[in-house]
């Protein structure tokens, strides 16, 4: 069956494109990923894999089935299988924005819509297309990403990728994955990746109750939320800097100013206030531009507003969907609005 599909795949994905060698590598990347699966019921009940990758996955589908029972997500084969893929990262996404300014350079595709990135199953062809992005003066910067979502085109699997993380992270990717399958907007990465966030968060959180564990503790959300806050903060100086009539060399010198106050207010929160927590040390000590900041934001803008809007259903999973469905069908500003009066009901 997938044999058959696929071609046609292809020709929707390369009809009216001007880079056919881009989109063939993304189908490529994407079949070879089908053939790699197996169910996750066979790895488990062969005795020759490591053991450590087995029960791994039994708790995996633990997740998975609290996931559609509890939790009223996709109840289909998406995690349900494995393909051991050889590397550390699935795909890398390469994002770029000109020297001063925090626009992302989108890319729009037949499905998922626009999106801040482009993606390579091969990290050497992301450095290439980082090359050529930085010789036309433009901010870059790679991400490797370990998992993602096809919104339910294909069964997603568990990959071996995933496999250093804890069972907790795999079972919130589990959950935020298929919160996407369950409903996704095209060209709205900020409610999208909040809205699905919200359900991991949710989710996780009475994941936990219903095995009797407590609570997570605030400490590391209070890191992660200041972090956040921090970067945020510096991206709207940045904002407010580019917007200066200002010669190219003394914007570069204001603009580099800028990512070193980053860099201070960072080491002074966390010898301060984190007990010296070195978590985000590599992160903030890399060479800073424009492009690395572009992630932060996206994944949590809105997530106090769904939070509000889930108790408004009454903790209520299927009234839920139903109403970011609703939100999801709005006009874009009226969907904004939304979420605006939504998140000012939760504080």
């Amino acid at each position: 069956m997938i044999r058959r599909f696929l071609p046609g795949l292809m020709v929707v994905l390369l009809s009216g494109c001007s880079s056919v060698s881009y989109y063939s590598q993304l189908a490529s990347g994407q079949w070879q990923l089908l053939r790699a699966r197996e169910p996750v019921a066979e790895v488990i009940a062969d005795p020759a894999r490591p053991p450590v990758l087995r029960e791994h996955l039994a708790q995996s589908q633990k997740a998975r089935i609290f996931a559609s029972e509890q939790l009223h997500l996709p109840d289909n084969q998406s995690y349900r299988l494995y393909a051991d893929i050889g590397r550390p990262y699935v795909v890398w996404n390469v994002f770029a924005t000109p020297e001063f300014s925090l626009s992302p350079q989108n890319h729009c595709f037949p499905i998922a819509g626009c999106v801040a990135y482009r993606g390579y199953y091969n990290q050497g062809a992301a450095r290439g297309e980082a090359a050529l992005l930085r010789q036309q003066g433009m901010d870059v910067s790679i991400g490797g990403v370990e998992a993602y979502s096809t919104l339910g085109w294909f069964n997603d699997p568990i990959m071996s990728s995933m496999m250093s993380w804890g069972d907790e992270r795999l079972a919130t990717l589990i959950f935020h994955e298929l919160a996407h399958q369950r409903f996704y907007v095209k060209d709205d990465t900020e409610f999208n990746e909040s809205y699905a966030s919200f359900v991991e968060q949710e989710g996780t959180r009475q994941w936990r109750v219903a095995r009797g564990l407590a609570p997570v503790g605030d400490a590391a959300l209070k890191q992660r939320d200041q972090f956040i806050r921090l970067i945020l903060d510096t991206r709207k100086r940045l904002e407010a800097l580019y917007a200066q009539p200002l010669a190219a060399d003394a914007m570069r010198r204001a603009k580099a100013a800028q990512f070193e106050q980053l860099r201070r207010e960072y080491r002074h929160l966390r010898d301060s206030q984190w007990g010296g927590d070195k978590r985000y040390d590599a992160w903030i000590n890399q060479p800073m531009n424009n492009a690395r900041l572009l992630p932060f934001g996206l994944y949590d803008q809105w997530v106090p507003a769904f939070a509000a809007l889930f108790a408004q259903e009454g903790g209520d999973w299927v009234k839920f969907y139903t109403a970011v469905e609703r939100l999801g069908g709005l006009p874009v500003e009226q969907r904004k609005a939304a979420l605006r009066q939504l998140e000012r009901v939760g504080r």
